[in-house]
């Protein structure tokens, strides 16, 4: 995969795309290739043109902290905290689900808003990947973010992980194809189909958006 950022057209990537799509793997694909290449070590590319970064800020993955009383989304929150307090324009971010372990519209807000303070404030580079796809309207309204998404591809009613990142949003989700794959009964599935179907139509039609 080819990733460009820059400090102007392209300082926040936002990546949608389906669960195992490869989404965390290509941000720390990023992470690990500034960090090989600061300390002189060999670098895993083709090519490769990297800044001095003078910090790499990372909040990914979930885990609480029970002996301190601290919930999973609150950990969350504390780590986002310190990175929106201390990055600055020469940091590199990895935002993994910000805003998940928390109700959807609290978890969007408070994704949107991070997103606006890096780009806007703190001003990192940063890689940002998300299911609310309501944050890739962003790229409307901030010069400096664009959209990115993993493909996949739709194939015999399931999905294949093509492991590809390219430029724009995706589509949705995949999040039921995905428990599919996992293994979750079939009336379970076949439920959560039939379930998903309604709440995108209540959705449109909320938004004006029904045929």
């Amino acid at each position: 995969n080819d990733i460009e950022l820059d400090a102007d057209t392209r300082r926040l990537m936002m990546i949608t795309g389906p669960n195992m799509g490869g989404k965390s793997t290509v941000m720390r694909q990023v992470a690990l290739s500034v960090l090989m290449a600061q300390m002189g070590s060999f670098v895993p590319a083709k090519a490769c043109e990297l800044a001095v970064f003078d910090r790499i800020f990372t909040r990914v993955g979930a885990s609480d902290d029970l002996g301190r009383g601290r919930s999973t989304f609150m950990v969350e929150m504390s780590e986002t905290a310190t990175i929106l307090k201390d990055s600055t324009a020469h940091s590199l971010v990895i935002l993994d689900e910000v805003g998940r372990g928390t109700s959807t519209f609290d978890g969007v807000s408070i994704a949107w808003s991070v997103a606006e303070y890096l780009h806007d404030q703190a001003r990192p580079l940063t890689m940002f990947a998300t299911h609310y796809h309501e944050l890739t309207d962003l790229a409307a309204h901030r010069d400096g973010v664009v959209n990115a998404s993993v493909s996949v591809k739709q194939r015999d009613g399931g999905i294949v992980f093509l492991r590809k990142l390219k430029d724009g949003a995706a589509s949705k989700s995949y999040g039921v194809h995905v428990a599919a794959l996992a293994g979750l009964p079939r009336p379970v599935l076949e439920r959560a189909f039939s379930l998903l179907e309604r709440l995108e139509s209540d959705t449109k039609e909320r938004h004006g958006l029904s045929k």
